[in-house]
């Protein structure tokens, strides 16, 4: 049969058979809802280095050591940050208004999973949306649909054998394009999740359905001069996020920008901690390799690790290279590695002074970052203000982004979904959770007399 009508006919039936379960499972327990995900993220912790090795060999991105943390960071982390959490239920009460809150589900989830994250994101997406007591379809990418099928037979299986209904937490099995529109469009669907490329979330905007979605992360990392004692451990912060899984994160920096009182010395640290800085000729080559013409990154390239990205560029590096770097003066697709790129690849800028250097950083957010994420090292509180004037929803002091950025090394919530605000189009910039995924139901007490108005406003 054709692959289309096959992808069509089970989203259509993963869509009916979770609102039977979303309805089957609304009015559980908020108790045992919790026990239930408790269960889940417990099931997974074991299998996270399995999982990462399937996602790995399925994709052909990042590699299986960094898929076992990111699985695990999201089912320990997501999960203890949960634990404390309300959703179901009476969520608060003002005694003095006379207005209470109650969170109830939504409904059908439909989580679109991205390639470079294929268990992960599952992972976090059917923790959060269980535990808001909703239902979940999740639609992989072609490329990962045995990774995702995978995670969630070990989740749906554990929260079945807890008496959960059968359906509550699904995967496509069959997934295409025309597939995974039908399952957003579908008319039990309530809510979609889109991570992923631009087109995918173009897609689900254009479903018709309420959308949490992201955009692109190109992150700006400036460095400041208050850092010259410190720069060993900015540039291994730098070196080890970007590095992380080759690079797969959209959080991850992807421009280093430097004072030019520490620009030498930083160089030199990063080059200790693994970075290799590409001759001009050398970036140009590169350049053609991560991208396909102009604004498109080749996904062949996404996630590969520099030595074999220097290979196809025709270039050799020093052994245990973790980060290729490309010096950059200018911002644009004229200079195609100013741009996101979901590899080991960094730009690195060399500002005149402390003002150009956050000029830069605002530029590299406006060409193709808007509402992502920006870093900042810096010991001066002031300058930390000036820079938080950049258009990104999350500011990161002092750490690597991708550690900050979703929620380990910072306080922010636990999150592998990075809203980016109406800057690019997204309905939050928020760290997106398991309190995205509820309908808030306020009571509320008639507090004073309601005939008053008529003299109030006579």
């Amino acid at each position: 049969m054709d692959a289309d009508l096959l992808s069509i006919a089970s989203a259509r039936a993963c869509a009916e058979r979770a609102f039977n379960a979303y309805k089957e499972f609304l009015g559980t327990d908020p108790a045992h809802v919790d026990a239930i995900v408790e269960a889940m993220a417990r099931a997974i912790e074991p299998e996270c280095a399995r999982l990462g090795q399937i996602a790995h060999e399925e994709t052909g991105y990042g590699n299986p050591e960094d898929k076992r943390v990111k699985d695990l960071m999201n089912a320990r982390e997501t999960a203890n940050w949960l634990r404390d959490v309300k959703t179901l239920g009476l969520l608060w009460r003002d005694d003095a208004t006379r207005i209470a809150a109650f969170g109830e589900p939504m409904g059908v989830v439909a989580a679109l999973i991205p390639v470079t994250n294929p268990t992960s994101t599952v992972i976090f997406k059917v923790l959060s949306a269980v535990k808001s007591g909703n239902a979940i379809v999740c639609a992989p990418h072609p490329r990962g649909v045995n990774s995702g099928k995978e995670v969630v037979r070990i989740m749906a299986g554990v929260a079945e054998q807890m008496s959960a209904p059968k359906g509550l937490i699904q995967c496509l099995d069959r997934v295409t394009i025309h597939g995974t529109t039908a399952l957003m469009r579908h008319r039990r669907i309530s809510l979609v999740m889109a991570t992923g490329g631009t087109a995918m979330v173009q897609a689900a905007y254009s479903s018709g359905k309420p959308t949490l979605a992201v955009g692109a992360g190109n992150v700006p990392c400036y460095v400041h001069k208050s850092m010259r004692h410190d720069l060993c451990d900015v540039a291994e912060m730098i070196i080890a996020s970007k590095s992380m899984d080759w690079g797969t994160a959209c959080v991850s920096e992807q421009a280093i920008i430097a004072d030019p009182e520490i620009a030498p010395a930083l160089r030199a640290e990063l080059k200790q901690a693994g970075a290799y800085f590409c001759t001009p000729a050398e970036a140009d080559r590169l350049a053609g390799v991560i991208f396909i013409g102009r604004q498109a990154m080749n996904p062949e390239r996404v996630g590969q690790p520099p030595e074999r990205l220097a290979e196809m560029a025709g270039f050799s590096i020093p052994p245990r290279t973790r980060v290729l770097v490309s010096e950059e003066s200018e911002i644009g697709w004229h200079r195609p590695l100013t741009a996101e790129k979901l590899n080991p690849v960094l730009a690195f800028y060399e500002a005149k002074n402390t003002d150009h250097g956050i000029e830069i950083a605002q530029s590299v957010v406006r060409f193709e970052g808007w509402g992502h994420s920006a870093v900042i090292h810096s010991r001066d509180p002031e300058i930390v203000a000036k820079f938080s004037t950049v258009p990104t929803g999350r500011v990161l002091v002092n750490v690597p982004a991708i550690h900050g950025g979703s929620g380990y090394a910072t306080d922010l919530e636990p999150s592998f979904m990075l809203g980016t605000g109406t800057w690019s189009g997204s309905i939050t910039s928020d760290n997106v959770t398991a309190l995205h995924l509820i309908n808030i139901k306020r009571v509320a007490y008639g507090n004073r007399p309601w005939r008053d108005i008529y003299e109030d406003y006579a």
